[in-house]
């Protein structure tokens, strides 16, 4: 979160998961009540509807501008925020992101969905905000978390992106990004757990937790039997093979290019294969991509003198 001239830059990396902003992460789902929950913890209230942020989870969509879950959980993401500046109200240019290859068709309509109301006044975490939405800009996913280190880029590079929804590949040539090399594949993370639940449940008979799969695929353990741990293992491991198989059929060679990974299924690719580290870089910063929204949108916002 920067400002720049009186304006808050907020950063939201809108995940099928998780909500990423610079300084914190959230699960993606909402539950809405039209009367005040019994549970109210992670409630937003925004005109006379109640939400309960990260309960529930949200599904695979490739306009996420196809209903207000996404806008509600930009409200909650620029809450946090301002709550750790302090404000409850402010002047607020948001800055998000779409997968590589969707930019340029879904752009102006994710911009004016972020911007439906200039004005907005909600509660969350029992906080009131008032808050001013006067722009937005919308980026790349996974690029924007390289962009103020390109000049590391040096000879052929394919950065590979991979969210809980998608796969981002892009190649970087030199510090350049190549626009007739960009793909985007459904084959996120969530794939990985389908097939984990899967194979657990054919296997044992019991649906597999959630919040254990989770662990395992950040860590590579967890405290489960050992036939289980071994079958979710099994299954991530599988996963990350098919995504090193898919560089391959996008021409990923280790001898001729460098491979630079970020997004939160870098975790997989780090516990369940083989890689060398010289010529691998896996980002573990899973706010990369927020921060780097945030530092373009107010480059952009410097040059223009807002």
């Amino acid at each position: 979160m920067k400002n720049t001239n009186n304006t808050v830059v907020i950063g939201v990396d809108h995940g099928y998961e998780n909500i990423k902003t610079a300084h914190a992460i959230f699960k993606s789902g909402v539950m809405a009540f039209d009367a005040e929950p019994l549970f109210t913890h992670n409630m937003l209230v925004y005109e006379d509807r109640y939400y309960i942020i990260g309960e529930g989870h949200k599904e695979f969509a490739a306009n996420k501008a196809d209903d207000q879950d996404y806008y509600i959980l930009t409200l909650a993401a620029v809450g946090i925020e301002l709550h750790l500046r302090r404000l409850t109200s402010a002047r607020v240019h948001l800055a998000a992101g779409l997968p590589l290859t969707w930019v340029g068709e879904q752009k102006a309509a994710f911009k004016d969905y972020l911007l439906q109301n200039k004005e907005v006044d909600f509660t969350f975490h029992g906080e009131s905000y008032h808050v001013e939405f006067v722009g937005a800009d919308i980026f790349a996913q996974g690029f924007s978390a390289v962009a103020n280190e390109l000049q590391k880029f040096k000879g052929v590079n394919m950065l590979c992106d991979i969210g809980n929804g998608t796969m981002n590949i892009m190649y970087i040539i030199n510090g350049k990004p190549v626009m007739s090399k960009c793909f985007t594949e459904k084959y996120g993370t969530f794939q990985c757990a389908l097939a984990a639940r899967e194979m657990v449940l054919r296997k044992f008979g019991f649906t597999l937790n959630d919040a254990l799969l989770e662990e395992v695929l950040r860590t590579g353990e967890a405290d489960v039997g050992k036939d289980q741990l071994e079958v979710i293992r099994q299954a991530a491991t599988e996963y990350a093979d098919g995504i090193m198989r898919r560089l391959r059929e996008h021409e990923y060679n280790p001898e001729l290019m460098k491979l630079y990974v970020v997004g939160g299924g870098g975790c997989l690719i780090q516990n369940f294969t083989d890689y060398d580290p010289s010529r691998v870089t896996i980002n573990t910063d899973i706010c990369a991509t927020a921060k780097g929204y945030e530092l373009l949108a107010s480059k952009m916002l410097g040059r223009k003198g807002a």
